[in-house]
């Protein structure tokens, strides 16, 4: 194993040409951004932040974070409206963009660097009144306590994550983050020191001090804040591939590992396969990741109830304008009657009431096996692809979140298999028909 990493290390460290060409475009657009801050009173400094300013960015793949300080008594108005014309000001030479986070921030592009001028305000650990608040002491923080070896450790861990495919914050993908990554080299130590625990990790457990109780499949622990859970914004298919891979990694260490894994595509389960598209309005990307998420969620549960198999889901959106929900059932039709389970024939009260209900509608009913009363009911849909067609235009309130209602008034296209989905959509909705490339690794 640590030959391997010793391997690795050696490509992900910058060389000393990339960290000079780096430091000198985060320096010129501090520059740049450090002009435009003068002519607004509620901002009171600028400072680097994120992985640049800690020293663990990947050389191919490195943001510049400039972090805009304001007064603590600057409005939710004023504070997103002056960031915003600070960072199209500064960067305007470079086309610059809004991204969302739970506030806008501005984003640009000097020579392939990524430059973000996100604001924050001026306030007291635990007095955090935006997301970005905690960042600068999380930079402190990680300055004063990584060592420059601890530094390079992060930069493998992170290809790893990357490689295997959960790395990211971003509420699409709801894996590991820079600085989930930061923590975790911290707490153990080193990389290897982390596939050794993580490979023997128990449900629940806690890296890091805390004297509140968390509910979740794993519990990261926040150095500056011990009520807070990092962990809680991973996904437990993503905890799970971690833990997956570390184990697979431990058993057998090869590079490949840090290499992108391709999944291994089924051809015959297209047909298995329910899509819906639909187009919104613009809005910001973590609103509607979580709209869509939220409607794959109760259209899966609607799916079950009306007697369909849900294997898998997932929801995709190239932001731009078009939404995706797939659905991998076990079958897109099923049988016309089903099995319904009544109460065992002892229980006098609740037997004759379910007897009652059910004989005049039931195909049969019997005692069973069980000691229970069973009935034979008449199925009401047995295409899937019918049901949720069916069920959009019938019951849109019932099974979508409020703000994807109109979205969806505006129309929708169910459809079963591969058929009318681009070549780019296909590529999405094979991962639910594919076996996960992190499994790949135990071949």
């Amino acid at each position: 194993m640590k030959k391997i990493i010793s391997n690795v290390m050696k490509n992900v460290i910058p060389t000393k040409t990339v960290k000079k060409s780096k430091k000198q475009i985060a320096e010129s657009a501090l520059e740049l951004v450090k002009k435009e801050i003068e002519k607004f009173p509620e901002v009171i400094g600028l400072e680097f932040g994120g992985s640049f300013a800690k020293g663990t960015w990947l050389s191919k793949d490195a943001d510049v974070d400039i972090f805009v300080r304001f007064k603590k008594s600057t409005s939710e108005e004023k504070f997103e409206r002056i960031s915003k014309k600070i960072g199209f000001d500064s960067l305007k030479k470079f086309s610059p963009y809004v991204r969302y986070s739970e506030h806008p921030y501005v984003e640009a592009k000097i020579k392939d660097t990524k430059i973000n001028v996100v604001p924050f305000y001026d306030v007291k650990v635990g007095e955090w009144k935006s997301a970005a608040d905690r960042s600068p002491f999380h930079t402190k923080f990680m300055s004063k306590s990584l060592t420059p070896k601890m530094r390079d450790e992060v930069r493998i861990l992170k290809t790893f994550l990357k490689a295997n495919q959960i790395y990211g914050a971003e509420i699409a993908k709801q894996g590991f983050s820079g600085y989930i990554s930061e923590v975790l080299i911290l707490h153990f130590g080193s990389f290897e020191n982390i596939i050794k625990s993580i490979s023997k990790i128990e449900e629940n457990q806690v890296i890091g001090k805390t004297t509140k109780k968390f509910d979740t499949s794993l519990v990261i622990i926040d150095p500056i804040d011990s009520n807070r859970n990092l962990a809680a914004a991973i996904s437990d298919e993503n905890i799970g591939k971690f833990i997956l891979v570390c184990r697979a990694f431990k058993e057998n260490p090869k590079l490949e590992f840090f290499k992108n894994k391709k999944s291994k595509i089924s051809t015959k389960h297209w047909e298995n396969l329910l899509s819906i598209k639909f187009s919104f309005k613009t809005r910001s990307p973590d609103i509607i990741w979580g709209q869509i998420k939220r409607a794959t969620s109760s259209l899966s549960t609607q799916l079950e109830l009306a007697g369909f198999t849900v294997l898998r889901s997932k929801a995709y959106t190239d932001q731009q304008k078009d939404v995706y929900l797939f659905f991998f059932l076990e079958s897109t039709k099923i049988s016309d009657v089903h099995v319904k389970n009544g109460p065992e024939f002892f229980r006098e009260g609740s037997s004759k009431s379910f007897i009652s209900k059910n004989l005049s509608d039931a195909e049969l009913i019997w005692v069973g096996k069980n000691k229970k009363i069973i009935s034979l009911e008449k199925r009401q849909h047995t295409d899937a692809g019918k049901f949720m067609t069916k069920f959009l235009k019938d019951n849109l309130q019932t099974g979508m979140p409020k703000g994807l209602q109109a979205d969806f008034k505006r129309g929708s296209k169910v459809g079963v298999g591969k058929k009318g989905l681009n070549k780019s959509i296909k590529e999405v909705a094979s991962e639910l028909i594919s076996t996960d490339g992190t499994f790949l690794h135990f071949n």
